[in-house]
């Protein structure tokens, strides 16, 4: 494996551990963009941005005990002429209602000095809207 690689299989251990977050990779200037139709999609410009408009609300609608976390790493690809990472993963958490969600996620991350600065997610929006429509944890 490269370094990038070995960044992306050992952050998604710590986060699947619920040991650190996966944002520990993001570069503060990073772009991210989400793909597709859900209330999230679009381009978000900064770390701090993607934090705010979209993981702290997406974390929000899960219980404190059973967070979202990564639970099958199904494939880590690398284009290291390109520096870019792709992982393909299942997650799943219990939500503030008490069901689960699960959905399945494929990320291009974009790599300088060990951090993320170009982020490229899909995933099913479906799903994903569903889950939004609940009422964040207070």
């Amino acid at each position: 494996m490269t370094a990038n690689r070995d960044l992306v299989a050992r952050a998604f251990a710590d986060w699947s551990a619920g040991t650190a977050p996966i944002s520990d990779l993001f570069a503060p200037d990073m772009r991210w963009e989400v793909v597709g139709h859900s209330v999230v999609a679009g381009t978000y410009q900064g770390a701090e941005d993607f934090r705010t408009r979209a993981m702290e609300p997406f974390n929000a609608r899960f219980g404190e005990d059973s967070p979202y976390r990564p639970v099958n790493l199904r494939a880590i690809y690398e284009d290291a002429d390109a520096n870019t990472v792709i992982t393909v993963f299942d997650g799943a958490g219990v939500t503030v209602d008490g069901s689960t969600y699960e959905n399945t996620y494929a990320w291009f991350l974009t790599f300088r000095d060990g951090k993320v600065v170009d982020g490229v997610a899909f995933f099913d929006s479906l799903a994903f809207n569903e889950l939004w429509r609940l009422p964040p944890r207070g």
